[in-house]
C-alpha cells in the first residue's frame, strides 16, 4: 500500500524501471533459441532482478475467463507473482460486463494498492478508470486491450495480431511457393472485434509476396469450438479444393479439425493461432492436417507482473541503456512446428 507523495507522481513520468529479464522472458517465451524439449516454462524463469525488496501490493484486474487464453492469461499472471515474496497479488473477480471491472477496478484504487495490471474486457470502455488510476498515483500496466490513450497506462504489453497474421501466411507461402495455383482458405475469429481484422490483413499482406497463391474463401467463427465446427464444416462444403487453411484461434481450432475429420479431408496443411497445448500435442504427433500455430503468448501476463513489481519498487534496468521501462512492449508471434515444439510445449494452454 501506499501514501500519495511527490515521488510517486515523479515515478509515473518515468523513473522507475523493470528488468531485462522481466522484458525478454516472459513475454519472449516465444523465442527461437536452442532447446533440448525441456526448456523451463516462461513463469519458471526468474526475472533478471529477483532479488527481494520492498513490499508492494499490485492489484490485477481481468476480463472472464471464458476463452482458453484468457485463463492461461489470468493463470500467469497468478503464478508469476508467487515467484515474488515481497509481491502481494489482489485479484478482481473477471467480469466481461464493463461497469462491473470498472466498479473493481475503482475499489482496488481504494484500497491504494501500490500498481494495477489491467486487461480491459473493452479498452475504450475503460480507458476513464485507467486514467483515474494515473492521476490518483498509481502506475497502470495495460495488458492486452489497449486504453484509448497513453495517458490511461505507464506501459502496454500485448501481442502482435498483425504479426500473428503476416507469420502464418508467410509459412503457409514457403510450402507452397512453388505449387503453380496455389489455394488458401482461411476460418477467422469474430469480425467486429479490431484484432480479426489485423490477423487477416497481415495474412493477406504476407500472401502479396506469392503470386501464385491466392485466397479463395474466408469465413469468420466465433473463437468457440462450436463455432469452429460449424464454419469449418461450411468451408470444406464450399470450397472442395484447396492447399492450406488458418485458422485464427486454437480453441476454435479443436472445433475445425472435428470437421476436417468428420468430412475425412487430409489434402492440405493447417496453421492455428494462440498456442493451446492441443496444438502443440497434435503438431508433435505429426498425423493430421495440423502442421504449425502462430503464438499469442498468455505469458505477457507473467511480463505484466513483473514491470508492475518493477515500477512499484522503482528498480533500474539490467540490460537497456534506457532508465526507464518502455511504454509499449509487443509480443512477437513466432511459428512453431514440429521443428520447434518441444520448446514450447510448457507453454501450451488448455
Amino acid at each position: 500500500m501506499h501514501q500519495l507523495t511527490a515521488s510517486r507522481r515523479r515515478l509515473l513520468l518515468g523513473a522507475a524501471a523493470a528488468s531485462a529479464g522481466a522484458l525478454l522472458t516472459g513475454c519472449t517465451s516465444n523465442d527461437t533459441g536452442e532447446g533440448d524439449g525441456d526448456r523451463t516454462a516462461a513463469n519458471d524463469r526468474p526475472a533478471a532482478d529477483d532479488k527481494p525488496g520492498k513490499r508492494i501490493t499490485i492489484g490485477y484486474a481481468g476480463p472472464q475467463a471464458d476463452h482458453g487464453w484468457l485463463n492461461a492469461v489470468n493463470d500467469n499472471a497468478r503464478q508469476r507473482a508467487e515467484k515474488y515474496p515481497d509481491v502481494t497479488l489482489e485479484v478482481t473477480e473477471g467480469s466481461n460486463d464493463t461497469a462491473q471491472q470498472i466498479g473493481q477496478i475503482e475499489t482496488l484504487i481504494n484500497r491504494q494498492v501500490d500498481v494495477l495490471v489491467v486487461l480491459p474486457a473493452d479498452g475504450k470502455a475503460l480507458t476513464r478508470v485507467g486514467l483515474k488510476a494515473m492521476r490518483a498515483g498509481i502506475p497502470v500496466v495495460n495488458l492486452d486491450r489497449v486504453f484509448n490513450t497513453p495517458q490511461a497506462y505507464r506501459c502496454w504489453v500485448g501481442g502482435d495480431n498483425y504479426g500473428m497474421g503476416l507469420n502464418a501466411g508467410h509459412y503457409i507461402g514457403e510450402r507452397l511457393k512453388d505449387k503453380p495455383n496455389a489455394k488458401v482458405v482461411e476460418l477467422a475469429g469474430l469480425d467486429n472485434l479490431e484484432l480479426t481484422k489485423q490477423r487477416t490483413q497481415g495474412f493477406d499482406d504476407a500472401l502479396k509476396n506469392y503470386p501464385n497463391i491466392k485466397k479463395v474463401a474466408r469465413q469468420a467463427a466465433e473463437f468457440t469450438v462450436e463455432s469452429g465446427q460449424a464454419k469449418m464444416a461450411q468451408l470444406l462444403q464450399a470450397q472442395q479444393d484447396f492447399d492450406a487453411l488458418w485458422n485464427h484461434d486454437d480453441d476454435q481450432g479443436v472445433g475445425a479439425l472435428r470437421a476436417v475429420d468428420q468430412a475425412g479431408r487430409e489434402d492440405f496443411l493447417m496453421v492455428g493461432g494462440a498456442g493451446a497445448l492441443s496444438a502443440f500435442q497434435a503438431i508433435k504427433a505429426g498425423r493430421g492436417v495440423l502442421k504449425a500455430t502462430v503464438l499469442y503468448p498468455p505469458t505477457m501476463a507473467a511480463s505484466a507482473i513483473d514491470l508492475a513489481r518493477a515500477l512499484g519498487q522503482g528498480k533500474g534496468v539490467s540490460g537497456l541503456a534506457e532508465f526507464e521501462i518502455p511504454s509499449s512492449l509487443t509480443c512477437y508471434s513466432a511459428v512453431v512446428d514440429k521443428e520447434n515444439v518441444d520448446q514450447y510445449m510448457s507453454t501450451g494452454f488448455k
